[in-house]
């Protein structure tokens, strides 16, 4: 669907609250804070601006979190809680906000004090990979060009792409078609055009990329408990390119 101008700008809304939360948790990442110490900052964001969330009481069981709080070996989905980061962990973000009915849908991934080389890289990476999925949102592309992008920064770098979870188109929903996996081959799927809004979400995992989802029936992590990174925006394709909707 093409988005008008004043959706766009709604989104844009949407977007700047979301950047507000991602800015005001990395400020709070240090040893010692809960997931939860976290999640109230997002909720405290949220009300600030009037805005609604689109993570809490999402789905079932209902999510009880108005943020994915994902660390170490989670690739996504964490649920906040009394889980109290340590010097050396990575931590993975997820944030969203409502405004006017319209959505906004953004992750990052940052270390808890000084981290490990490989972790660092694993991060660089995975945000070097959403770079090439978004610079591949072009008019007149294809959706493949976003995951055929990301799987090659991914994979030339020696990490692994989740391929169960993907990005996703969003909206006036959080999640509306199509789906955008994170691997596949260029110059397939439907044409990309201004107006059309997607949320780009790589998952890059340190070793394999099989997943399990646990017991809670939300959390996310590998299989063989290496390390996972997840970043996103919420994108909007304009006639002279990609425009991020979910920056400050």
């Amino acid at each position: 669907m093409r988005r008008s101008a004043d959706d766009l700008a709604k989104m844009r809304r949407a977007g700047r609250v979301v950047a507000e939360m991602h800015a005001a948790i990395r400020q709070a990442l240090r040893p010692g804070v809960t997931t939860a110490e976290l999640d109230r900052i997002g909720r405290g964001v949220i009300e600030r601006r009037g805005a609604r969330s689109n993570f809490l009481g999402y789905g079932y069981p209902p999510f009880t979190g108005v943020i994915c709080a994902s660390p170490n070996d989670v690739i996504v989905h964490g649920v906040p809680g009394p889980v109290r980061l340590e010097e050396g962990d990575i931590i993975s973000i997820d944030c969203g906000a409502i405004v006017e009915g319209w959505h906004g849908d953004a992750a990052f991934t940052a270390g808890i004090g000084a981290i490990d080389p490989e972790a660092a890289r694993l991060i660089e990476v995975t945000e070097a990979s959403l770079a090439a999925g978004i610079r591949a949102m072009q008019p007149s592309g294809r959706l493949s060009d976003i995951g055929a992008a990301v799987q090659r920064v991914a994979e030339e770098a020696g990490f692994s792409v989740v391929r169960e979870y993907s990005g996703h188109g969003i909206g006036l929903a959080m999640h509306e078609d199509p789906d955008i996996p994170n691997w596949g081959v260029p110059g397939k799927g439907r044409r990309l055009g201004p107006g059309q809004t997607y949320a780009v979400e790589p998952m890059v995992c340190a070793g394999r990329p099989e997943t399990q989802l646990l017991d809670d029936q939300w959390t996310v992590v590998t299989r063989d408990g290496s390390l996972a990174a997840h970043v996103e925006h919420t994108i909007a394709v304009t006639e002279h390119g990609p425009e991020i909707l979910t920056s400050a």
